[in-house]
């Protein structure tokens, strides 16, 4: 069959002007945009945010404007190829870095996007989501699932920087996506409750066994317990494979959340490794240590805290730059999304 298909310019202009009048459109001139060969059509762009770029436009916004004005203190990172105004780092996944300042308070609210949070710098921050209060370490992921309670503070000294994850593209895209604002939430867990019942994988209270699941029974992931799982399963697995663990809900094993996935990578010394090729976006951010990612062609050398956007269906080859010590990324993904939509693919 050929595909060669019919163009606008080959319609009278009177039936095509008919056609607009009526709000509609012929499908065939367009069919193959939409619905490529192969391939998805692709405008997102690889794209690498450097931290010691973005920071000082972080602080610089410290300055200028106080958190009241803001409610959230926060640089958007924006791939070019999906068009600035669209506050999108991949078509599902919106990336943003939020400052809070000592005795700052970010107001309660709860909003239809999902989001996490992952710590970059700083000391004495803290998020309160359903009554729980989470201390925010370098490296831990927060969860604020849809609907829940949510708001944050600052105790300690300097600045606190952390970074946020949104499946805001997609809520946004669907028309749903709004917020409510409410008053400040009572502390009504104690320290460490969600870490304290499910301290160790495969390991959880012997009461939740005949109880109904809740969805987010664990909403703090520590950085430090991460690392540890990390290098331990460093040492049972191959030289030739990735290290690469997932966070997810403990109760069921299953993603932490619906539209978004987490995961940590660790390269160890010296490793170069090509990653399977998958239909989900994703964005890497540097943990600890630094080398270089090959995306589609581009190569970029990253070194912690600095974030990359890897598009959907990309060539991805990571590479570790030093041959003494290991290398540690973040990364989010849409893949739970995909899976529900039933088109995840994994390419050898």
């Amino acid at each position: 069959m050929s595909t060669e298909l019919g163009r606008v310019e080959d319609l009278p202009k009177d039936y095509y002007d008919g056609l607009v009048a009526k709000n509609t459109l012929p499908l065939w001139p367009s069919l193959r945009a939409v619905l490529p060969y192969g391939r998805p059509a692709r405008r997102t762009q690889p794209v690498l945010w450097r931290y010691a770029d973005v920071r000082p436009d972080l602080m610089r916004a410290g300055e200028l404007t106080p958190i009241e004005k803001a409610e959230r203190r926060v640089v958007v990172l924006c791939n070019p190829g999906l068009g600035l105004e669209a506050m999108q780092a991949t078509p599902t996944i919106y990336i943003g870095l939020q400052l809070i300042l000592p005795g700052e308070t970010a107001p309660n609210h709860r909003h239809t996007p999902t989001a996490v949070r992952f710590v970059v710098e700083g000391n004495g921050g803290f998020t309160i989501v359903n009554g729980e209060k989470l201390p925010m370490e370098k490296g831990d992921l927060i969860l604020t699932p849809p609907g829940l309670w949510h708001e944050h503070g600052h105790e300690g000294q300097g600045p606190v920087v952390w970074l946020d994850a949104l499946d805001l593209p997609v809520i946004y895209g669907i028309e749903a996506s709004y917020c409510i604002e409410g008053g400040s939430q009572a502390v009504d867990k104690p320290a460490g409750h969600g870490n304290g019942r499910f301290r160790q994988g495969g390991v959880i209270p012997y009461d939740t066994l005949g109880e109904q699941r809740t969805d987010y029974p664990l909403l703090r992931f520590p950085w430090k317990e991460v690392k540890q799982t990390l290098t331990a399963l460093a040492g049972v697995t191959p030289k030739d494979q990735l290290v690469h663990v997932a966070y997810v809900n403990p109760e069921t094993g299953r993603e932490c959340l619906r539209t978004l996935g987490f995961s940590a990578v660790m390269l160890r010394p010296g490793q170069e490794i090509r990653l399977k090729r998958r239909s989900a976006s994703c964005v890497l951010h540097g943990v600890e240590g630094g080398g270089t990612a090959g995306i589609d062609g581009v190569t970029h050398a990253f070194g912690e805290a600095d974030t990359m956007a890897v598009p959907t269906h990309a060539e991805v080859t990571l590479a570790n730059g030093s041959g003494t010590q290991p290398a540690f990324l973040f990364m989010v993904d849409d893949a739970p999304l995909h899976r529900k939509l039933g088109i995840y693919e994994v390419f050898e």
